[in-house]
């Protein structure tokens, strides 16, 4: 402690409690003067705040009355021991605040004090508040072990996805080559099971917050209102919606589709947690934040703030701190995945937002989603959609690079009967050889992660020597994986899995020179 040594020269002095006092005062630590028997000669405020409005601090207190039973015993122990050495372990909140948080934590150390204190003064009682600083180990440990799932998250949907890709273009091929009609039946069904892997997927890099997002100026109401219906038939008889939206609306910056499943996510937990029924209630607002607050220190800047909350059974508050976690559930037995909360925790912040909660038990549970105010988007232009375009096919040929094979013969064959010349490679040094002597490639059409060189390295070579070749990357990886901005280079990209209408399209737009906004 810093005042330890003026501690030391005061307690030489007549006055060694006053010269206490004066020093300690300030000190954002407990502190207290003891005498043999452990009970208070002299104590700071900060003590006083930390013992509680009940725990009557004054002087003539036994100390072992303000502190946790753990600390009881330790102080006990250090009395016994002569009064000498520290209690240096953590011990648990002093009981005298009954509204002290659940998770409320402090260190308590005990100091013997020279002779010179004077007759009574035997020991320094200090009382450090570890709360806060053992809530931030707890946040970093938490964010290192999200970083490393959210990588084996990223990895696992690699291959996962390519396998997906190789699935259903498949089934796409097959079904183009025509079939009886009881196997278009079987197919659909392996269809439908691709479809949920890749549902899977999205779910796994949503929480990872690395999921491909297409986010778009949204008018906040309008995605509430739009959804609502859905809402009012999923929700059932029992459970009533009702509806508190913000006037004038406010825009935010987010991917409608990933905006619908953070709000029907937060409805099914709501209805699983009223089961007798109940009201849930939607909100928006907006908000002006001046300084950082909040456990999770919400920025200053301009908020649209939108709300679901029931009147449900609540959750409990050991529950609460894991609310957020992958793969934790309360309703294992149920099928719960534990999911769900994690997903959405993860499409928010990717969305640059934050969530919070707040619950009591039998009162009912409000979930709190802060995201970016945006400005209005401006007014669409009235006039008549301009048509599809065509995929121009010339003479020239597309450059397919895929290391893996079957994803590399499929993509051929879907390629040359929509009538182009394909050129097809399992490596970026395989197609450097290919085109070194033979005419410019129409298109570049390549996996991003290969052995050797990678995708975006192939394309870099290759548009140095043809500047305006036009490229379409592929990757089982979200986009945000990659660490780099591929739409600023020209490229277009095309997240895996992808079904054989998705490519085609990707491949028309490339070739008719359509931008990322365009497309």
């Amino acid at each position: 402690m810093a005042n330890r040594g003026l501690l030391r020269r005061a307690a030489r002095a007549p006055g060694f409690l006053d010269s206490f006092r004066l020093l300690s005062d300030p000190a954002p630590e407990g502190l207290a003067v003891l005498d043999a028997e452990g009970r208070v000669l002299a104590a700071n405020p900060a003590l006083a705040t930390l013992a509680g409005p009940l725990a009557a601090l004054r002087p003539g207190t036994l100390v072992a009355f303000i502190l946790a039973p753990a600390a009881r015993e330790a102080f006990a122990a250090a009395l016994a021991a002569g009064l000498v050495g520290e209690i240096p372990a953590p011990l648990r909140a002093l009981p005298g605040d009954p509204a002290a948080p659940a998770d409320a934590e402090w260190l308590v150390r005990l100091t013997p004090l020279p002779k010179t204190a004077g007759p009574a003064a035997r020991l320094l009682l200090r009382v450090e508040d570890r709360t806060q600083a053992r809530r931030a180990e707890s946040r970093m440990a938490e964010a290192g072990r999200f970083e490393t799932v959210g990588r084996l998250a990223g990895g696992v949907a690699h291959d996962f996805n390519n396998l997906l890709t190789a699935i259903m273009s498949g089934a796409g091929a097959v079904r183009a080559a025509g079939m009886p009609e009881a196997a278009a039946a079987e197919l659909v069904l392996i269809e439908d099971a691709a479809k949920r892997g890749a549902a899977l997927v999205r779910q796994l890099l949503a929480f990872a917050r690395q999921q491909q997002l297409q986010p778009r100026l949204l008018a906040l109401n309008e995605a509430v209102l739009t959804i609502a219906p859905l809402l009012r038939r999923l929700l059932g008889q029992a459970v009533r919606l009702e509806l508190a939206l913000d006037a004038p609306g406010r825009w935010v910056k987010a991917d409608p589709t990933q905006l619908d499943q953070v709000i029907l996510n937060l409805a099914v937990n709501a209805r699983d947690a009223m089961p007798k029924g109940g009201t849930l209630r939607i909100a928006t607002g907006h908000r002006m934040v001046l300084r950082p607050e909040g456990e999770g220190a919400l920025p200053p800047g301009r908020w649209v703030v939108l709300e679901v909350g029931d009147t449900g059974d609540g959750i409990a508050p050991e529950v609460l701190p894991r609310l957020f976690e992958p793969f934790f559930t309360t309703r294992l037995d149920q099928g719960g995945t534990g999911l769900g909360l994690a997903t959405v925790q993860g499409i928010v912040a990717q969305s640059g937002g934050h969530i919070s909660v707040e619950s009591r038990l039998g009162q009912g549970t409000t979930f709190r989603i802060h995201l970016p105010r945006q400005a209005a988007a401006a007014a669409p232009k009235i006039g008549k959609p301009d048509p599809p375009a065509a995929a121009p096919v010339s003479g020239a040929p597309i450059l397919l690079v895929e290391d893996e094979a079957p994803l590399r013969l499929l993509g051929t064959r879907l390629l040359e009967r929509d009538g182009h010349t394909v050129l097809a490679a399992d490596s970026a040094e395989t197609a450097l050889a290919m085109v070194e002597a033979g005419p410019e490639p129409g298109l570049l059409v390549s996996d991003v992660a290969m052995p050797g060189a990678d995708g975006v390295e192939l394309a870099c070579r290759l548009r140095q020597r043809w500047p305006a070749m036009p490229v379409l990357l592929l990757s089982g990886y979200a986009e945000t994986m990659l660490h780099r901005d591929l739409a600023a280079d020209g490229f277009r990209y095309l997240g895996k899995p992808f079904g054989p209408a998705e490519l085609l399209r990707e491949v028309t737009a490339a070739l008719n020179g359509q931008g990322e906004e365009g497309a």
